[in-house]
C-alpha cells in the first residue's frame, strides 16, 4: 500500500511539475491560469455567420458588370482577385462566438517569437494558408496569444488551441484575422474519436 501511495504522490508531483514547465502529454502546453473552465470543441464552420457566401457576392458583381468566366490571362481578372481579397479581408464574424471558451484545431503560422518560444501566432484551418497560399477569409483566421510563450511549436504544426475567443479584427503581415484568442492550452493535434 505504501508503494502505491508513494507512486501516486510521485505521479501527481510529476504532473504538477510538468504543467509548470509547460510540458504535459507530449508537446502539450498549458498556462497555470486555466482554472476549471472546460473549452467547448468547435468546427471552423461555426466561426462563419449563417448565410455568408463570398462567392454569391462575386457572382452578383459579375452579373452587374456583364462578365462571364474570365481566363487568368484576362486583364480584368486582377481586378476580380482584388475584389475577392477585399471581401475575404472584411469577412463578417459570428458574433455569437464572442467571449466563448472554445477548443479549435488548426495550423500554426508564427507571428512573434522570442527565445525559442512563440509569443503569438495565427491559427488557420488548412495547411499552407498565409504562407504558401493567400490567406483565407478573416473569419477563418484566429490571432492567438498564449498566456505564456509556447515552446516546441513550428510553422504549420497541427495543434488544438483552447482559450477565450473574441470577435476582434487584427491585421498582421501574414493576414487579417477576424478573431483573437487568449489561449490557455495548446496541444498536439490528435483526431477526435469517430
Amino acid at each position: 500500500m505504501k508503494t502505491i501511495a508513494t507512486l501516486k504522490t510521485a505521479l501527481i508531483a510529476a504532473f504538477i511539475i510538468g504543467i509548470s514547465l509547460g510540458v504535459v502529454a507530449g508537446r502539450a502546453w498549458a498556462a497555470s491560469t486555466t482554472g476549471a473552465v472546460e473549452a467547448r470543441q468547435i468546427r471552423w464552420s461555426e466561426l462563419v455567420p449563417e448565410g455568408w457566401d463570398p462567392f454569391a457576392i462575386m457572382r452578383e458583381k459579375n452579373k452587374e458588370r456583364g462578365a462571364a468566366l474570365l481566363s487568368d490571362a484576362d486583364p480584368r481578372m486582377l481586378q476580380v482577385m482584388r475584389e475577392m481579397r477585399e471581401i475575404w479581408d472584411n469577412a463578417p464574424v459570428n458574433e455569437a462566438m464572442d467571449g466563448a471558451v472554445v477548443k479549435l484545431p488548426g495550423y500554426v503560422v508564427p507571428l512573434e517569437e522570442a527565445g525559442g518560444a512563440i509569443k503569438e501566432f495565427l491559427l488557420v484551418p488548412y495547411f499552407g494558408a498565409c504562407i504558401h497560399s493567400p490567406p483565407p477569409p478573416a473569419n477563418q483566421i484566429v490571432h492567438v496569444v498564449p498566456a505564456k510563450p509556447a515552446r516546441g511549436l513550428r510553422s504549420m504544426d497541427v495543434v488544438w488551441v483552447s482559450g477565450k475567443l473574441h470577435a476582434k479584427r487584427q491585421d498582421s503581415y501574414m493576414g487579417k484575422s477576424g478573431y483573437h484568442m487568449d489561449a490557455f492550452r495548446i496541444e498536439t493535434y490528435v483526431a477526435p474519436p469517430q
